[in-house]
This record gives structure tokens, C-alpha cells and sequence, in this order.
């Protein structure tokens, strides 16, 4: 198990952090886990969690894989984009309180620009759900979020 606490890792706050660990990380992949827990942000009534947080959880795997990286050349952790997927495929439509899931994000294409492509599975109890994840995270990112001056003219 990787050592760096995962708010470390992950550029997101409190409840939003929803892996709990980085189980290991390679130059293109990594494997996270969490144990579903009550009381999250995007639990239902009976402490379960819609099948659909799956893709979050892919997405902060990914997101802990560019922190690993990032710790390991000595680099802080930058913010990245989730811009989509395709095909989401989960044979539950929820995932039970107390299930053990674990994640793996394999890092399949990424350019000198910040895009990747991340081929990415969840398994748990009885569990199978994957996708393809396309994500950016620009060389500049303080450029992309920074708004221009209004210009009362045009208002």
C-alpha cells in the first residue's frame, strides 16, 4: 500500500474524497480501494451507494495515479478535468454497504497536451463495472481557470 495519505493525493476536500487508498501505482496504471461506508455524501437511505458513483471512484484512481506521479518527481499535485466516458457498464445498480471495492485505472493513451485515456474496471461482492475515461490536465491549469476581466461594454 502506497504510504501518501490520500487527501494528499487528490486535489478535492472532506466528504468529496470518497477512495480511501492507493493499494499500488506503476508508470501506467494503479489500484485503489474503498470499503462503503454510511453517512457519504451520495449514500442512499440504506448506506448504499447508485451504481453511477462508480465513475467517480474511477476518476479520483485516476486522479490519485497523477498524485502518485506527481509525489514521486517531487511535483504537486495539480488539478485535472474529467471530460467524459464511454460506455459505463455495471451489472448493479447500487453497491452495498460494507462491499469492498477495489479499482483499476490502466493508463492507455496521454499526450504531450494533458489528454488521457484511462481504461478503467471496479470489482466487489458479486460487483463488475468498467469504463473508458477521458480526462485532461493541462500544463497551465491556473490559465484554464482563470476568468478574463468583464468588459463593461459588453454587458
Amino acid at each position: 500500500m502506497i504510504q501518501w495519505p490520500i487527501a494528499e493525493l487528490l486535489p478535492h476536500a472532506g466528504d468529496m474524497i470518497l477512495i480511501e487508498a492507493v493499494q499500488r501505482f506503476g508508470e501506467d496504471d494503479v489500484e485503489t480501494r474503498l470499503c462503503v461506508r454510511a453517512g457519504g455524501l451520495f449514500n442512499q437511505a440504506d448506506g448504499s451507494l447508485p451504481a453511477w458513483v462508480g465513475i467517480e471512484l474511477m476518476a479520483q484512481s485516476v486522479a490519485a495515479y497523477a498524485g502518485c506521479q506527481a509525489r514521486q518527481a517531487g511535483q504537486p499535485v495539480q488539478l485535472g478535468f474529467l471530460l467524459g466516458t464511454r460506455n459505463y457498464q455495471c451489472n448493479v445498480d447500487r453497491f452495498a454497504l460494507g462491499a469492498e471495492l477495489r479499482i483499476k485505472a490502466l493508463r492507455s493513451l496521454q499526450d504531450d497536451n494533458g489528454m488521457g485515456v484511462f481504461e478503467c474496471h471496479l470489482e466487489g461482492p458479486g460487483i463488475q463495472a468498467s469504463a473508458r475515461l477521458n480526462v485532461f490536465c493541462p500544463p497551465q491549469v491556473a490559465s484554464y481557470l482563470h476568468e478574463p476581466p468583464k468588459d463593461p461594454a459588453h454587458e
